[in-house]
């Protein structure tokens, strides 16, 4: 089989660190038993795995005295979160231009039975950055209850300032939800600050780890309803659920083997270093640009504030819609992802809707090939035209 060039790894990060692979199929060879159901050696082994991933969750985050919630993905934490908030009529939401469908369709089933006013946060077109200063005023003129940003946008990279935004909204009691899914394992943000709230993760992204572990952390003291009712291993005699979190909201049986896997890549993740992965990703970010620029048939989309974006480059080709230019690149063994990206009113603020655009996303792991194999499919593209 052909080496694939991946530049799809806003969607999940691969190939993920060799640990990752290796302590997953370890662990579950020896230790694929179940938590808080059993007093014997490998129930307790389980029970460790999962007590350590959270601290290490924690300790990536500098936050110790929060609590980490298990969720198989970054849509369910969500709809834990916001459905679980209970909002009222009248309720003051605000959310970035470039959510995602995990948060604008929940948002939408929540207004059908909820008066919901959404807002957007000011925004500033001219260099790509978000207004603290019309955001105050906007908070000010309708405050706000609930606050959603993604830290960054999986369309077009741009880096929120999560934590001068929610500050702001806190001062009117307002519930911060950051959604840190193309963010946590890259960018080192301290959440122990009070102004957040919540702060969504997916393993399988920036966290290189496997699919099927996400979450959220929060602090011990949230009040939140639950999402799900049903078993947690332990206080079986009471119909009601703990009231204590994470139990209050992991019902059922925990995803083991995808822990496992997040437990390697945290510490592979702590033993790089963030800075360290965040420069390597720079570099392939700043390579992949001077790449795309010269091609005078690609037309990028918000490169006006590099240094404020992950690695997440939108763009389109003239002549081509955006799914013709993913399978051709397909055909060359290149990986990328076109359309909407799940983020529809993403793309509606960047006119680009509905045709979407063709997005590259790096990672630490890209190399030379991978960008020498990316030209030469570019060169193609273009001289056939």
């Amino acid at each position: 089989m052909n080496r694939i060039a991946y530049f799809d790894n806003a969607a999940t990060t691969f190939p993920k660190p060799e640990v990752v692979y290796s302590f997953m199929d370890k662990f579950y060879r020896e230790c694929g038993t179940n938590v808080g159901r059993g007093q014997h050696k490998l129930a307790s082994q389980a029970g460790f795995l999962v007590s350590e991933t959270r601290e290490l969750l924690l300790s990536l985050n500098h936050c110790p005295s929060k609590r980490v919630v298990f969720t198989s993905t970054a849509t369910e934490a969500l709809n834990i979160i916001l459905r679980g908030i209970r909002l009222s009529n009248g309720s003051n939401v605000y959310i970035s231009p470039f959510e995602h469908n995990a948060v604008i369709r929940i948002l939408h089933y929540l207004s059908q039975s909820v008066s919901l006013n959404i807002i957007t946060l000011a925004f500033n077109e001219e260099d790509y950055t978000y207004d603290p200063e019309k955001i105050g005023y906007q908070f000010s003129e309708q405050s706000p209850s609930l606050v959603v940003i993604s830290h960054a946008s999986n369309v077009c990279g741009i880096i929120a300032p999560i934590i001068e935004i929610a500050s702001l909204a806190k001062r009117y009691r307002a519930i911060n939800v950051i959604d840190m899914c193309q963010t946590m394992g890259l960018i080192d943000t301290d959440i122990s600050v009070s102004c957040i709230d919540f702060a969504v993760f997916s393993g399988h992204k920036k966290l290189y780890g496997p699919f099927g572990i996400a979450g959220f952390i929060c602090s011990a003291d949230v009040e939140l309803e639950p999402f799900l009712y049903g078993g947690t291993g332990f206080d079986s005699a009471s119909k009601v659920l703990p009231a204590t979190i994470p139990e209050k909201f992991e019902v059922g049986s925990p995803n083991i083997m995808s822990i496992a896997g997040l437990n390697a890549s945290l510490k592979w993740l702590l033993s790089v270093g963030i800075a360290k992965i965040f420069e390597v990703e720079r570099h392939n970010l700043n390579f992949l640009i001077e790449i795309l620029k010269k091609y005078n048939n690609i037309k990028t989309v918000s490169l006006k504030n590099v240094d404020n974006m992950v690695g997440i480059i939108s763009c389109f080709f003239e002549g081509y819609s955006s799914d013709n230019i993913g399978q051709i690149l397909s055909n060359l063994d290149v990986a990328v992802r076109s359309g909407l990206h799940c983020a529809p009113d993403a793309h509606k603020y960047l006119k680009t809707f509905p045709s979407g655009t063709v997005r590259f996303s790096v990672s630490y792991f890209n190399d030379e090939n991978d960008f020498i194999k990316l030209k030469n499919a570019l060169s193609y593209i273009r001289d056939n035209t």
